[in-house]
């Protein structure tokens, strides 16, 4: 898996994690292919809000938004030679998508629920890779299954509600 994360200065301690959460999540979600590439970029809040305008159509600042580029769908198997024009040149990759998170509103989330930075950087980071692969929250039950999976993938690290402990 090549994770690629675009002007942010991250410890490489937390780049490791992060590449461990997404292996961890491919490997949950069943998912599980390993030549896959995702790219994850930091924006502001008006750069968020312009693309959450433009993409969904809703005129407000988020937290997180994916890109997929390729149409999955929870638990879709797939034969990555179907996909020969989703396969990044450099990287033999198939490219799944861009994930695009707002430094700014992470920031006011995690003071807001009480946890570190570090975690909600983390659960946004897993939250928009599960969308990449087809996961969603439209309707409860699809919400339960991708928070479930969530959660175990961020408790497998120790990485809880209550407090960052890694």
């Amino acid at each position: 898996m090549k994770v690629e994360i675009n002007d942010y200065a991250l410890s490489k301690n937390f780049i490791k994690l992060i590449n461990k959460l997404l292996k961890t999540a491919n490997k949950y979600s069943k998912f599980n292919q390993r030549k896959i590439k995702v790219d994850i970029s930091f924006v502001s809040k008006e750069q968020i809000r312009l693309l959450n305008k433009e993409q969904r159509n809703v005129d407000k600042e988020t937290d997180v938004l994916s890109f997929p580029t390729i149409n999955l769908k929870p638990l879709m198997k797939i034969n990555i030679k179907d996909y020969k024009d989703d396969i990044d040149m450099e990287s033999k990759c198939l490219m799944l998508g861009d994930i695009i998170i707002c430094e700014e509103v992470a920031r006011k989330n995690a003071e807001e629920y009480g946890h570190s930075y570090e975690r909600e950087l983390c659960y946004l980071i897993v939250h928009g890779f599960l969308h990449l692969l087809g996961y969603d929250h439209e309707n409860e039950e699809d919400k339960k299954i991708m928070r479930a999976l969530e959660e175990m993938i961020l408790r497998k690290y120790k990485i809880t509600r209550e407090k960052y402990e890694n």
